[in-house]
């Protein structure tokens, strides 16, 4: 007898293309969530660095490297040519102001010194010679006019008596008229003679200025050269310590040529580079300490190079109080430079986020501690250990520091414990 079989249900026979049909339907709802949607993450709490952050005192500082130098270097040169005869100090010695550091030899120089004195010798015995002559030739003027004075006197004692002789007519006025010319001719002579005496003296006078100016040039002229002699020992312009002697016994150096330097060392300075960010930042007198173990030594800016090189300037500090003890030239310490006065602000941590986020978002945790989503910040101010949030944060919320190069793009974190 044969069995009616009953047909089988619509979704059994189609079973495998309704799973089909169902497979892609998820896959296309997936890939929307995808893209309408942030990307989700699955990471290992013990991966990552979680901080929290806190209302506290933000001080705004840098930590750099300081290296003691001399306060100053003077550089010590040669004021005359000459051929290295004897170096008196070496590289490494602490000298005084005024202490030879080497001698040179000039023989040309010297000859040309002792010309110049035989020339000022040869001006004075010259002005000396002449000097007599005029003395002499002043003499025999005075002399002559003391002559011609008294012959004049003489004469008019005789006029006079030669008119009393003519009233008496004793003498014709012929006699007499001789007598007046010979009078006049012997008063006006000797008024010349008075006259020429008194220009011989201007004469003389402006002549032995001129030939003692001369001398006095010549004079002056050989202390120069000679002065020329004492350059050749070349002697420390400062005191301090010689860093080294460039120089070597025969060798020929010329004038105004660096043979060495003085470092005076007292006292110390530190010598850093800043970053160009904070060159409007840095000025003279800003306090900063020098960090020795967990002593602090106060510090203060005395000198700021505004030229930026290689995108950082120079910066000079000196110490404003007690000093550390094992202070060397070269030797370096930590300098904490503050740029402001501590303030109260919402800070985190430093971390790997801000190359990765430039400071603009950073992953919150939530407060189940199961999750973690981006939130946009805003970051003010840093130091080398915290960062200054200006908005974003809050105090007590908890945030991820480190990771971000493998986060990509995901838009939330899953935590697991």
């Amino acid at each position: 007898m044969d069995r009616s079989i009953s047909p089988k249900p619509f979704w059994f026979r189609y079973r495998y293309y309704l799973i089909g049909a169902l497979l892609f339907l998820s896959l296309i709802v997936y890939i929307l969530i995808v893209s309408t949607g942030g990307q989700k993450l699955r990471i290992d709490l013990e991966n990552i660095v979680v901080a929290e952050a806190r209302q506290d005192k933000f001080l705004e500082y840098l930590n750099v490297e300081g290296i003691v130098q001399p306060i100053l270097t003077v550089k010590i040169n040669t004021l005359e040519s000459g051929r290295v005869d004897r170096i008196v100090a070496e590289g490494g010695m602490m000298v005084d102001e005024g202490d030879t550091i080497l001698v040179l030899s000039n023989p040309e120089l010297l000859r040309t010194i002792e010309d110049q004195r035989d020339e000022w010798e040869r001006q004075r015995i010259t002005f000396r010679q002449q000097e007599i002559e005029m003395e002499q030739k002043s003499i025999n003027l005075r002399q002559q006019t003391l002559q011609n004075t008294y012959e004049l006197n003489r004469l008019a004692k005789s006029f006079a008596l030669d008119q009393e002789e003519f009233e008496m007519g004793v003498i014709s006025k012929a006699q007499l008229e001789v007598k007046r010319d010979e009078f006049e001719y012997r008063k006006k002579s000797t008024a010349l003679q008075l006259e020429g005496l008194r220009g011989d003296s201007i004469s003389s006078r402006l002549r032995q200025e001129l030939m003692k100016n001369e001398v006095e040039q010549a004079g002056k002229k050989f202390l120069r050269v000679q002065q020329r002699a004492d350059h050749l020992v070349v002697r420390a312009p400062v005191s301090g310590q010689l860093s080294s002697v460039e120089a070597t016994p025969g060798q020929q150096v010329g004038g105004s040529t660096t043979i060495g330097e003085i470092k005076i060392l007292e006292p110390f300075k530190l010598y850093t580079q800043l970053d160009e960010y904070y060159i409007d930042r840095i000025v003279s007198g800003l306090p900063a300490y020098a960090i020795v173990g967990a002593e602090r030594y106060p510090l203060r800016i005395t000198k700021v190079v505004p030229e930026v090189r290689d995108r950082s300037f120079e910066v000079d500090l000196v110490f404003s109080g007690e000093r550390p003890e094992n202070i060397r030239i070269g030797k370096a310490f930590r300098v904490q430079i503050e740029l402001d006065q501590a303030e109260e602000a919402v800070i985190i941590p430093r971390g790997d986020f801000f190359p990765v986020t430039g400071g603009q978002w950073i992953f919150r945790i939530n407060e189940a501690g199961t999750k973690a989503v981006r939130v946009p910040i805003a970051i003010g101010r840093q130091n080398p250990q915290h960062y200054e949030v200006i908005s974003g944060l809050a105090n007590g919320d908890r945030v991820i520091l480190s990771g971000y190069n493998t986060f990509g793009e995901a838009a939330e974190l899953l935590l697991k414990q």
